[in-house]
């Protein structure tokens, strides 16, 4: 070990509070039980000799003890400084962002909060998306795993349990972990929501059209802001806006309305980081990216999800920490597979094994990183339509395309990939083909729930289910090159803009044009059957939705239509199965259980109803509804007991919104609980179903209590909104004197 010599006396610098280094020193030294001298001033000769009274023997330990302290106070040695607290986190996902509607990237939009960001951060312009898709996309980013090995390709999949998230690593390390989302096919119980305390994904009420339910920037927003005085450090929190998705509300049409929606969101994004900036007390990393990006009508693509140009899966992404990280634009092509392990990375903590992604630390803090291949895909022409899924790598300026028709471009000079150079470029496009064989030999991390945990599997046994639960079928061979697709991909999407407008009749019309020419196109036979219920044609769309679910079994949405379809036509038993089916394919999805347990109970199974409601009811914790229809199928299946509870559970959570305290009043008057049911029977309300009856029992009871005139005022009320129970009222005894003649 060396030794500090000090060979003049310290300087007269005051520290905060007016205190000098001696003093603290000295105060230090009283603090380990020692006594310095009165004249101590700071580091003299004499001092360093003797600046306490100790022992012969412990006094050079002690000197240099002293002195070694003395440095850490001034100097800030890490040894003897309280560890500082974990920094914050932010993350700031924006739904379908192409990099050049960003000022920084394009100098043609506005958006300035979003520039000063990546002007103050470590940039990449064209980060590579795994998916054009919103779902997969963010799962890859949470999990740091490729779409093929966590097992989502496509919206409206469910996330398996095996890939740990980020959420749920930082949730460990002590973090307060908060989430709001803005659009459906982020919803919780798609599988995103573990590990997050809070997950906010209220985007709206549910209909047909329900993977394209939304709130705007600024209710999210407003949602975060709610939530911030319930907030503990550190925290994680993920911000996602969805504006710029298709349908845009922007005034305007094309890439103007599209412009605009990003305009939007960059405001709101001003917002959230002044309001986080004056709650700050530490410091913030902020990670800013888009899922996937937005085709704008290039290579005939109006949106995205279809082809896997760079229109669609370049994505800007921003690692923003001041003091940590310069700022500074990189080059290499990295990924969303990267943001996982390298936010893991940044905070010091351990990142999982057999990762897809990399930590990009050491090329952010101004080292290199050598060239890694990145990977995107689309299983959407397959899913969707029955077409060959595509798939590709890209190793520094070159991508390969792997398709029926291979396609090879050199994005750094041709970036609007045009020139497919898949001929002239063979031994490139080996290389490249080597690099995806090895991607694809990895072996599943996770798999979708599609396949049904054991869970949910037990539950619905346990209701009857006999479901096999195959996985998703794969694709074969010979399938279409979704390029030669193209105009009848323009009829479907015509077709779909129709049935956004409620053209039902239009749809069918356009779907049938594509039906003529591939039987077993799956978009067009399961819309095609959506429109043909809509329109009233129960049998004919009742058909082509069957079809549709025996061409892609897995498809939880058209299983859903189905069971609607079948429920209007009264086939309550040949919906059972379907609802099952979507119960297992969406286990955290309270609707899917709401439905199967709504048809047990007009089928009469009301226990079966009960088992599948308390489901619904334990996904919904805070909500009343679940807890309403759990307690009426309770009282079909003679349970009174369990019937009051719950209601009662559900007025509690539905303050003034709650309509049913006629109900709960008659069953607890069943109970003999008459004290509590008076109160209930007397809120109940004419919009409620059981007001008349409970005015009638109300009635009675005020009866018996010699209270007359409340007595009739409620027989009154009674018989006002029915008055087939004066024949009641006139057999009962004491209600027959209170009838007015």
């Amino acid at each position: 070990m060396g030794f500090i010599r000090f060979n003049r006396r310290l300087p007269a610098t005051r520290l905060p509070g007016d205190k000098s280094p001696g003093y603290i020193l000295k105060g230090a030294l009283r603090a380990w039980g020692l006594k310095p001298r009165k004249w101590f001033p700071g580091f003299s000769p004499k001092a360093r000799r003797a600046p306490f009274k100790c022992s012969p023997g412990l006094q050079p330990r002690v000197a240099v003890a002293g002195h070694l302290l003395f440095v850490a106070l001034i100097l800030g040695a890490p040894a003897l400084q309280a560890q500082p607290n974990k920094p914050d986190v932010l993350l700031i996902t924006v739904d379908t962002l192409r990099p050049d509607a960003l000022g920084w990237v394009s100098g043609k939009n506005e958006t300035p909060n979003i520039d000063r960001l990546a002007n103050g951060g470590a940039r990449f312009r064209s980060a590579i998306s795994p998916a054009p898709l919103t779902l997969p996309a963010h799962a890859t980013l949470m999990s740091g795993l490729l779409p093929r090995r966590h097992g989502v390709r496509d919206n409206g999949q469910m996330l398996g349990t095996a890939p740990a998230l980020l959420a749920e690593q930082l949730q460990a390390a002590g973090y307060q972990t908060a989430a709001f989302v803005s659009g459906y096919p982020l919803k919780g119980f798609f599988g995103l929501g573990r590990g997050f305390d809070h997950y906010d994904d209220d985007v709206g009420g549910q209909d047909s059209q329900r993977l394209f339910l939304e709130r705007s920037a600024e209710k999210t927003n407003a949602a975060v802001f709610r939530w911030l005085g319930k907030r503990k450090r550190p925290s994680f929190i993920w911000v996602h806006y969805y504006d710029p998705h298709y349908p845009y509300e922007a005034p305007g049409e094309g890439r103007a309305a599209y412009d605009a929606e990003v305009v939007r969101v960059d405001k709101a994004i001003g917002e959230l980081l002044r309001r986080l900036d004056r709650d700050n007390s530490g410091q913030r990393l902020t990670i800013f990216a888009a899922d996937h990006g937005e085709s704008l009508g290039e290579h005939g693509e109006g949106t995205h999800g279809f082809f896997i140009y760079d229109a669609t899966m370049a994505v800007p992404l921003i690692f923003h920490f001041p003091g940590r990280l310069p700022a500074a634009e990189h080059q290499l092509t990295v990924g969303l597979v990267d943001i996982a392990p390298t936010v893991l990375d940044l905070l010091g903590l351990k990142t999982p094994q057999n990762l897809d992604g990399r930590s990009l630390q050491p090329l952010l803090k101004g080292g290199e990183l050598p060239s890694a291949p990145a990977w995107s895909e689309t299983w959407q022409p397959w899913t969707s339509y029955g077409w060959s899924p595509l798939k590709s790598v890209r190793l520094d300026e070159w991508k390969l395309i792997a398709a029926p028709k291979p396609e090879l471009y050199n994005v750094a000079a041709d970036p609007g990939e045009k020139r497919n150079l898949v001929r002239e470029e063979r031994g490139r496009a080996h290389e490249l083909a080597r690099h995806m064989e090895e991607l694809e030999s990895r072996p599943p991390v996770g798999e979708t729930a599609a396949a049904g945990d054991a869970e949910t599997l037990a539950a619905l046994r346990a209701l009857g289910y006999v479901g096999g639960g195959a996985s998703a079928a794969e694709p074969g061979e010979g399938l279409a090159d979704p390029k030669d697709r193209a105009a009848e991909r323009e009829m479907l999407t015509a077709a779909d803009e129709l049935l956004r407008r409620g053209d039902f009749r239009g749809a069918v019309a356009q779907l049938d044009k594509v039906l003529a020419k591939e039987p077993d196109n799956r978009f067009a036979v399961s819309r095609s059957g959506e429109a043909l219920v809509q329109l009233g044609d129960l049998e004919k769309g009742i058909e082509r939705l069957q079809q549709a679910v025996a061409l892609d079994p897995e498809r939880a949405e058209v299983r859903e239509l189905l069971g609607v379809a079948l429920v209007r036509a009264g086939k309550l038993n040949e919906a059972l199965p379907h609802w099952m089916e979507l119960a297992r394919l969406r286990p955290g999805e309270a609707r899917a259980w709401t439905n199967l347990g709504s048809t047990f109970g007009r089928l009469g199974r009301h226990a079966d109803a009960v088992g599948a409601f308390e489901r619904a009811a334990s996904l919904e914790p805070g909500a009343a509804d679940p807890l309403v229809r759990l307690a009426f199928a309770e009282h079909a299946a003679g349970r009174p007991a369990e019937t009051a509870r719950h209601l009662q559970e559900a007025a509690a959570l539905a303050g003034d919104s709650f309509f049913h305290h006629g109900a709960l009043g008659i069953v607890l008057l069943g109970l003999g609980r008459n004290d509590e049911a008076r109160s209930h029977l007397a809120q109940s309300r004419p919009q409620e179903g059981d007001f008349a009856a409970a005015r009638f029992e109300l009635a009675r009871l005020e009866a018996a209590a010699g209270r007359r005139d409340a007595a009739r005022q409620a027989l009154n009320e009674a018989l006002a909104a029915q008055p087939a129970l004066r024949a009641r009222a006139e057999a009962d005894f004491m209600l027959s004197q209170l009838l007015q003649r």
